[in-house]
């Protein structure tokens, strides 16, 4: 899971946790656990970072596969087309989720993204609802007038979040 670390509003680290988590270590006792933040870079949710450094213990026995079991209701003809797949139903719907995965996030996805991130990072300064409204418009122009009084950090990566085919 990518995330972007925030320290008193400015990108401090950005990728996968265990590629920085020990540089974070180093920080020190913070005067105020929310001077340190961590987003999901496909949510928006805020995450917490394990800064303990201490490994889980191996559970033993036969490792997991990560396969979890669940119920699918379909009609007929969908069992019929699935078992009729090279592999069988359970292959063919991985096969599927992927593919829709690699798609990439909608539109929706991506604002409520920059919203949730939003909510935590500027839901008290000024002209956050007004910008919720441009965001959600589409209106980017408006969305930039309305981040300028923000850190330029937070209102960047709100945008990368909202709009991240124009971020690359």
């Amino acid at each position: 899971m990518p995330v972007t670390v925030f320290y008193k509003d400015e990108v401090i680290a950005r990728g996968s946790p265990s590629d920085f988590v020990g540089a974070l270590r180093d920080l020190g006792p913070l005067a105020r656990s929310s001077d340190l933040l961590a987003f999901d870079d496909d949510t928006g949710r805020q995450v917490d970072l394990d800064l303990s450094g201490a490994a889980a213990p191996r559970p033993r026995g036969r490792p997991a596969l990560g396969v979890e079991a669940r119920e699918v209701t379909l009609l007929p003809r969908h069992w019929e087309w699935l078992s009729a797949q090279p592999g069988g139903a359970s292959v063919t719907l991985r096969k599927l989720v992927e593919a829709a995965m690699r798609a990439g996030r909608s539109e929706r996805e991506c604002l409520d993204a920059a919203c949730r991130f939003l909510t935590v990072m500027a839901g008290d300064r000024p002209g956050y609802e007004e910008a919720i409204r441009a965001l959600y418009a589409g209106d980017r122009e408006n969305f930039d007038a309305l981040c300028v009084l923000w850190p330029s950090a937070v209102a960047a990566h709100a945008r990368a979040l909202a709009w991240p085919r124009d971020a690359g």
